[in-house]
């Protein structure tokens, strides 16, 4: 409900702009220049955590752009989602561009790409009345079908047990604290088949959410049917049977709250018959994606800045 107040607020309050303060528009030229003028590139933190797929970035995290971010995930300014969704689209085409150069990227071809969102704690969610990843890995995707790209949300990762607020934390201790804390939510393996999976955040900073949302990935594709819950949420056993919740399958919503499907309302579901699943058995009884890699690649709106050098070769 605070989300929907927040968008009607929007649009009959005058705005001002999340970067400078500019009053009566959202974002003001020079703010968005400052968001998408740049081309995306990969980011690497240094140290680099284990696990974390390649990651390309739409703008350096500074000035402008950390005041759009903030001003987005901490002041609910959601009208600001359509332009950080479009910065995020742009560093997706971009890691997709690098896969296929480099013989990544081997998903099946006549399957959607899948942004997969890395999501936030639920008191969060709760505090700031949205999930400021997935709004704008919704406005990312309808970008991306807007210029011919199928694109949907797969949020299937959730957080299976409580961690501590990583503000403050160094790189080693986010490593530790985010450590096994996500996993792929009962059915969520099985829509993973259909399609080629990029990771979306909206800032990477040390890399630990992203290594450990592509172990949680990873680990989903290894797991024997017969360990893996009924989408449901029934228990199961085996790894996958410590996750919680229910898969939600986001095809054509650019706005959350709005036209997005929230996961509980029985829009949502894993294995409804239109999500592309492709499934395939090994001879040891696991199942995996049917010609895909797990994680094709990783991409944010913005890194640090220090994060770019890696182009600097």
């Amino acid at each position: 409900m605070r989300g929907w107040w927040q968008d009607l607020a929007d649009l009959v309050l005058p705005a001002e702009c999340g970067g400078c303060g500019m009053p009566r528009t959202a974002l003001c030229p020079e703010c968005r220049a400052a968001l998408d003028g740049a081309v995306p590139s990969r980011v690497r933190p240094v140290p680099e955590p284990p696990g974390l797929p390649v990651v390309h970035a739409a703008a350096r995290y500074a000035d402008e752009v950390r005041a759009v971010l903030l001003a987005h995930k901490e002041r609910g300014a959601l009208a600001l989602a359509a332009p950080l969704g479009a910065a995020l689209a742009e560093a997706v085409r971009a890691g997709l561009r690098e896969a296929r150069r480099n013989g990544r990227g081997t998903a099946r071809r006549d399957g959607p790409l899948l942004l997969v969102p890395v999501p936030s704690a639920r008191a969060a969610v709760r505090a700031r009345g949205h999930d400021p990843a997935r709004r704008i890995a919704l406005a990312a995707a309808g970008e991306l079908r807007r210029t011919g790209t199928p694109a949907r949300v797969l949020a299937v990762l959730r957080q299976r047990r409580a961690v501590a607020d990583q503000s403050g934390l160094d790189a080693r201790q986010r490593l530790d604290n985010l450590a096994g804390a996500l996993a792929v939510a009962p059915g969520g393996a099985r829509l993973l088949c259909g399609g080629q999976a990029v990771l979306v955040d909206d800032l990477m900073t040390t890399g630990a959410s992203l290594a450990e949302a592509a172990r949680a990935v990873r680990a989903a594709r290894a797991v024997p049917e017969w360990q893996e819950p009924p989408a449901t949420g029934g228990t199961g056993r085996g790894p996958v049977s410590q996750t919680v919740g229910r898969t939600a399958v986001y095809p054509a919503a650019t706005r959350e709250g709005r036209k997005g499907r929230t996961p509980g309302t029985g829009n949502e579901g894993a294995g409804t018959g239109d999500e592309g699943v492709g499934r395939g058995r090994r001879a040891d009884g696991t199942t995996e994606a049917v010609g895909a890699d797990a994680v094709v690649c990783a991409a944010v709106v913005a890194a640090p800045p220090d994060s770019f050098e890696i182009n600097r070769n």
